[in-house]
């Protein structure tokens, strides 16, 4: 007896996404290897602008290729690995995966606690608060922007510390705070103007964003931190950690 196998016929989208994944996965195309332009991809695989943005895209939903605004497509490093339930710091973090990490300090502030931040940190809207906001590289590629929201009146001479170092550890040396809970959400969203002009992106292109409260040993609410992930850059790896 025979066997019919019926297979659906591939859509020009699925062999241009093919194509590309192959030479990915065999090395013809690089780490950190810039594509050619969509002009030149759409020529090359005889299709319109419009599907080959909708594989291009397709491919960077799964951390193949990334975009940088004006800059064009490029092959993806290999993704980090991130538990949030873990205490390590970034830069250790970074280190033990065998990738170089840096941190530059973007901006500091200090205001009164917008509703967001008040009601994440459990005070009224009138507290006074620090925002420090920084931007994390791995391998000199700029894949996250943080923001630290602290409450004013326990981090008082925080912000003439050297704030590219671990806030963890500042916390611990100076003020003797130790991080008792944390409770996060991980939320896929669009990168704001000011995180997609850090990050290189286009305005509203997709970011993983983890929100993140911190409790200090007497169980008091002590900061709550924004991370926003360049999605190609990072898997999330949950364990439990003792």
């Amino acid at each position: 007896m025979s066997v019919v196998v019926s297979c659906q016929p591939q859509t020009q989208l699925g062999k241009i996404k093919k194509s590309l994944r192959e030479q990915i996965h065999s090395g013809s195309l690089v780490q950190g290897q810039k594509l050619p332009s969509e002009r030149e991809l759409s020529q090359l695989f005889s299709t319109t602008r419009i599907t080959l943005k909708d594989a291009l895209i397709s491919l960077e939903t799964e951390g193949l290729i990334y975009r940088e605004e004006r800059r064009g497509w490029f092959v993806s490093p290999e993704r980090i690995c991130y538990n949030p339930l873990s205490r390590t710091h970034f830069h250790q973090m970074i280190r033990e995966q065998h990738r170089i990490a840096e941190t530059k300090l973007v901006n500091v502030c200090s205001e009164v606690a917008a509703v967001e931040y008040a009601r994440a940190l459990e005070v009224g809207h009138m507290t006074p608060i620090h925002i420090i906001e920084r931007l994390r590289y791995i391998d000199g590629r700029p894949v996250l922007f943080v923001e630290n929201v602290l409450k004013a009146s326990l981090f008082d001479g925080i912000l003439s510390e050297n704030l590219t170092m671990s806030l963890t550890g500042i916390y611990r040396e100076k003020y003797g705070y130790e991080t008792q809970r944390s409770r996060f959400d991980v939320i896929p969203t669009s990168a704001p103007s000011y995180v997609a002009k850090a990050l290189n992106l286009v305005e509203g292109q997709p970011v993983l964003k983890i929100c993140r409260v911190n409790d200090k040993q007497d169980g008091e609410v002590m900061d709550c931190e924004h991370e926003y992930w360049r999605p190609d850059a990072v898997m999330l790896r949950i364990e439990s950690v003792e």
